[in-house]
């Protein structure tokens, strides 16, 4: 035989010489659950080993993580019921706790990037990421509360804006709204592909944001569908996405890299919280190698075309490697 595939793999060192596609922290956002309130470190039953911070130890996590290499974050603002109301008002208040502790964060850490999550759901009394009139989720209607959220967060210091509403027309309005404002340089990563999945169960505990009535299939994907995602691409790119994102990631790998194939816009992906919980539940049972299962499931997600990756793996990944 000529040909003999396995010389390229005999060893460690050529492995590694020979590998196709790099995984490190820089490819990794982490999203963090913030909390209203002092010395909260809050346990999510269904989300093993990630808590709700208030912002006193969220910044200590922070700084841990920032030594481990990690500098992206997500902040999830965790409302509580009694604040919530149909038109989200607290999204956009200066004075909200989310909005607070983003410019505390910055101020303490300015090297640290930090995303936000843009839609209604976290504090709707719907529990519904747009507008509700009458059973129905109104799309037009809720574009200019998520333009005015989106402003608020900018000024606070929020440096990647991270619309998960999959409204119609919002990353132009969003765009718009920025850019009148002079955020010109604030960056949009749209949920694009963003499918009406099964694997949010522990998110929406963390953020108690299931919604009061019906489900989300209106407006977000229909799993089923694939080439409906390079319309969405499309339209967002157009719109001013300077990134696009696929969410959920594992279920959906041909989806990223089908988007990585049309696109020259950088392309990340939302290792969602059904898929670490899948994931600590086997290992906890001993029927799979947590640390192996992490680095092969964030592998496949890159090596499908993911540069960014958000992942509730990403402190146990960046400890992982470093040791």
């Amino acid at each position: 035989m000529n040909i003999r595939p396995r010389r390229n793999r005999k060893n460690a060192a050529i492995r590694d010489m020979v590998q196709e596609t790099q995984l490190s922290t820089d490819n990794l956002i982490y999203p963090m659950f913030l909390k209203d309130g002092n010395k909260i470190k809050e346990d999510i039953p269904s989300l093993p080993n990630i808590y709700r911070w208030s912002i006193d130890l969220l910044l200590s996590e922070i700084e841990e993580c920032l030594k481990l290499g990690i500098r992206v974050f997500d902040i999830f603002p965790a409302v509580e019921d009694r604040l919530k109301d149909k038109t989200a008002t607290l999204s956009y208040d200066p004075n909200n706790f989310y909005l607070k502790a983003i410019r505390e964060i910055k101020s303490k850490f300015p090297e640290a990037v930090l995303m936000s999550d843009v839609a209604l759901d976290p504090y709707s009394s719907d529990g519904h990421d747009g507008l509700v009139e009458n059973g129905k989720i109104v799309n037009d209607k809720t574009l200019p509360i998520l333009a005015k959220m989106s402003v608020a967060q900018a000024e606070a210091g929020i440096d990647i804006i991270g619309p998960s509403d999959m409204m119609d027309g919002r990353v132009g309005v969003i765009r718009e709204a920025l850019d009148e404002h002079g955020f010109s340089e604030t960056s949009i990563m749209s949920y694009t592909a963003k499918y009406a999945s099964s694997f949010y169960g522990p998110f929406r505990d963390a953020l108690n944001s299931t919604p009061k009535s019906g489900d989300k299939k209106t407006y977000q994907m229909n799993p089923a569908n694939k080439m409906e995602a390079i319309v969405e691409a499309g339209l967002d790119i157009e719109e001013g996405a300077d990134m696009i994102m696929v969410k959920p990631a594992l279920c959906y790998l041909d989806v990223i890299h089908l988007l990585k194939e049309h696109y020259p816009t950088p392309v990340t992906a939302y290792n969602v919280s059904g898929e670490y919980a899948m994931v600590h539940a086997a290992s906890r049972n001993g029927w799979l190698d947590y640390n192996a299962a992490v680095y092969e499931m964030l592998l496949s997600i890159r090596r499908a075309g993911a540069e960014g990756i958000l992942t509730y793996f990403a402190k146990d990944f960046a400890q992982m490697i470093r040791s």
